[in-house]
């Protein structure tokens, strides 16, 4: 293989991948508190709660697009396949983003606020639970032909191990909204989100750990590379790691720390990312296109790496001006300190 055909693939999956974790991170957490929303003691608290997304949430969305063009762009036959296996969880996560981007609009202006609340709550719980079952469908694998064409039913990506992903998925996003919201948020309001944080946190371990402990079980396309050395001696670690870093969590919230839980929350999410880069590399469709079958032309690879040369650096500056300008705690007035 030519080298520079082989090293432009490499370079995309890494790109993809990065706005993958980037996304997860940013919107995971008002997803995750979107979620949270449903169980909002008040109005008042439920007020907080919107107040500290105001400012970032339309931010953080635009990582999917950014990472939906990419794929497209340098993965074309991926694109294809991918949304064809999973259309109907692409649907729902649709469906649920547009729902809780009409409610928190509507809502602000809303004399009765219930139905834009339970609105708001549900279409996050939507989104999250599209992107759980597309990331579950990556462990079952996709079921394609020899020019690598979507061969499946619309349901192959609903099983027992894909909902069991989505689920853990799910208490991930209520983990960093959690930790999040204990930055932003103080007295009553603020102890409640250190017991949420620390419930998230129990049920994201559980339910990672039958994910580890079943994919080199059930899984013929994954068992190889998970057992092949060097490869199962870092495998071995992650998990480990993994552990020691929700222990280091757990401590930090016992002791009602303010911006370690969320810190830590990272670490685990950027572990995880780590793990499952290195689970599926080289496919970009699992278990039987690699991302070399599935690349754009090498000058188009070359075109598009130009382009968001220049893309990704304003994108981080106009993210990180976000959280800058609007940081500090949200009070019960609904403005930051």
């Amino acid at each position: 293989m030519d080298p520079l055909a082989q090293f432009l693939p490499q370079v995309w999956f890494f790109i993809l991948g990065l706005f993958l974790f980037l996304y997860v991170l940013l919107d995971g957490f008002d997803l995750g508190i979107g979620i949270l929303s449903l169980t909002s003691s008040s109005e008042e608290r439920r007020s907080i709660l919107m107040t500290s997304l105001g400012n970032v949430w339309d931010a953080n969305e635009t990582w999917l697009v950014l990472m939906g063009g990419a794929l497209f762009g340098a993965f074309p036959l991926a694109y294809g396949t991918v949304l064809n296996a999973l259309y109907l969880p692409a649907v729902v996560m649709i469906v649920g983003l547009i729902l809780r981007a009409v409610a928190f609009e509507f809502r602000e202006n809303a004399n009765r606020k219930l139905f834009w609340n339970w609105a708001f709550g549900v279409g996050s719980f939507l989104a999250a639970l599209g992107q759980g079952f597309a990331l579950g469908s990556i462990f079952e694998g996709i079921a394609v032909d020899a020019a690598g064409h979507f061969v499946g039913t619309m349901w192959d990506w609903l099983s027992w191990r894909s909902i069991l992903v989505a689920l853990t998925l799910i208490q991930g996003y209520v983990l960093i909204g959690s930790t999040y919201l204990i930055m932003k948020t103080t007295g009553s309001l603020q102890l409640v989100h250190f017991k949420t944080a620390k419930l998230a946190a129990w049920t994201t371990l559980i339910g990672a750990g039958f994910i580890t402990i079943s994919t080199p079980i059930l899984s013929d396309h994954i068992r190889p590379t998970l057992f092949e050395p060097p490869l199962v001696f870092i495998f071995l670690g992650i998990p480990l790691l993994g552990i020691f870093l929700i222990g280091l969590l757990l401590q930090s919230l016992g002791k009602q720390e303010e911006r370690m839980p969320f810190i830590l929350t990272i670490l685990i999410f950027m572990l995880s990312f780590v793990g499952l880069g290195l689970v599926i590399f080289p496919y970009i469709i699992p278990p039987s296109v690699t991302i070399y079958q599935a690349a754009a032309a090498p000058s188009s690879l070359v075109f598009m790496i130009i382009f968001i040369g220049f893309l990704i650096p304003i994108m981080l500056f106009y993210n990180i001006y976000n959280y800058v300008v609007f940081r500090g705690k949200v009070t019960l007035s609904g403005e930051a300190e």
